[in-house]
């Protein structure tokens, strides 16, 4: 049975909303410490092109432009329902077991509204091998300001 449009749409707003309201008043983050990874390790694999992973920024687009881990995609703000929606239609055609590492920076992590609905989106996906950046402060002091690899602009 194909679904149409509508019924598509349907069932993808209702993924958004309930990946919102999952962490919604909620500090305690959906992940595990074994899916997160430092910002010293990723750089290591990010040299590496064969285990390089995917990384997925998930914050402000205007802070995407600023600057972002070199390779990084872009794909919509978590914390927003379009943004998620945006996400969520890039994610449907990837592998649900490719490496993936999802980070923000746009503040401190336990205040951050994009990064726990991103986590939680793609968990909800199917995704098994998705890790989140830990980025305690923010992107400039904890990858930026350590001469870890950036770029600026899309």
């Amino acid at each position: 049975m194909t679904l149409g449009y509508a019924s598509r749409t349907s069932i993808l707003l209702l993924i958004v909303v309930l990946s919102l309201a999952a962490f919604a008043g909620s500090t305690k983050p959906p992940w595990a410490d074994s899916q997160t990874v430092q910002p010293a390790a990723l750089n290591k694999e990010l040299a590496d092109r064969k285990i390089a992973p995917t990384v997925l920024f998930v914050g402000f687009g205007r802070l995407y432009t600023a600057g972002h881990i070199k390779g990084a995609q872009f794909h919509g703000t978590a914390g927003s329902d379009d943004g998620l929606t945006q996400l969520h239609s890039w994610a449907e055609s990837l592998p649900r077991d490719i490496n993936l590492v999802v980070y923000c920076g746009c503040c401190p992590m336990e205040r951050c509204p994009n990064i726990r609905p991103a986590f939680a989106m793609l968990r909800d996906m199917g995704f098994t091998k998705i890790r989140v950046l830990i980025l305690p402060n923010d992107f400039s002091q904890d990858w930026a300001d350590k001469g870890l690899a950036y770029e600026k602009g899309q």
